[in-house]
């Protein structure tokens, strides 16, 4: 399983950048991991657009799911010219998908999350649990058959229920949306300290920090995470691959 960093940064993107997206492969499958502002072209230097099997979508955020419709007709046009042959799946966390404006049912089939409810593509299998967020959020878990694993987090605030999510996660994908001073700040958003309490009891393995500010240093973030977590941290950053 390698997982590829399309985009990391939080609300919306820096220059040339691109906010929540990350790319998953195994064997033969292709998943994109959230769709954020920017996603779709950079994406695009890692696999031809045809190749994606499915989209799994953490909330309705603009900075985690702007870029879904662009991939809507991406699927419509990729189709008609030949070069995809089956619809595109996007699986979505949220209330009243009927309302989300997607167009092109017969191109791109879009599915509700349900946590109680796995999902497989390929040889992977996907599974979900509710987050602390303002609006309905899930994170993600993917496990391969031999049972290795990764758990992206989505956004999520501090929540018991997601260090069980997460427990012995081999990477864990955390969100990162502030320093340690402003704990409290924000609610549905983790501080770098509490990303690092987080990773330490659920037993990671490897520490992977994403959606940034955009401001202060991030080299800050990693340095508060590593105070209440000992394993290997890395901050996000566009082509970061990961793979086991």
């Amino acid at each position: 399983m390698e997982l590829t960093v399309i985009g990391y940064w939080g609300a919306y993107p820096a220059k040339n950048e691109a906010t929540s997206g990350y790319l998953l492969r195994h064997a033969d499958s292709a998943v994109l991991l959230d769709c954020g502002s920017g996603v779709l072209s950079r994406l695009q230097n890692e696999i031809n657009l045809e190749q994606l099997d499915a989209v799994f979508i953490t909330h309705t955020h603009a900075d985690h799911f702007a870029d879904v419709y662009a991939l809507e007709f991406s699927a419509l046009v990729l189709t008609q010219l030949g070069k995809r042959t089956r619809p595109l799946d996007v699986y979505i966390y949220g209330e009243n998908l009927a309302s989300l404006n997607f167009a092109y049912p017969d191109y791109a089939h879009v599915h509700p999350i349900e946590p109680a409810r796995t999902v497989n593509v390929g040889e992977l299998m996907f599974s979900f649990s509710e987050t602390v967020h303002e609006v309905p959020c899930c994170a993600i878990k993917a496990t391969t058959r031999e049972g290795a694993n990764l758990i992206y987090s989505g956004d999520t605030g501090y929540c018991s229920s997601f260090i069980e999510f997460a427990e012995n996660a081999d990477l864990l994908v955390l969100e990162c949306s502030l320093y340690d001073v402003q704990k409290g700040v924000l609610d549905g958003h983790l501080t770098a300290g509490e990303a690092g309490e987080i990773a330490r009891l659920a037993n990671a393995g490897y520490l992977i920090l994403t959606h940034f500010p955009h401001y202060g240093d991030q080299r800050q973030l990693a340095m508060e995470a590593a105070r209440n977590y000992s394993g290997p941290i890395e901050l996000a950053y566009s082509g970061l691959k990961w793979s086991f």
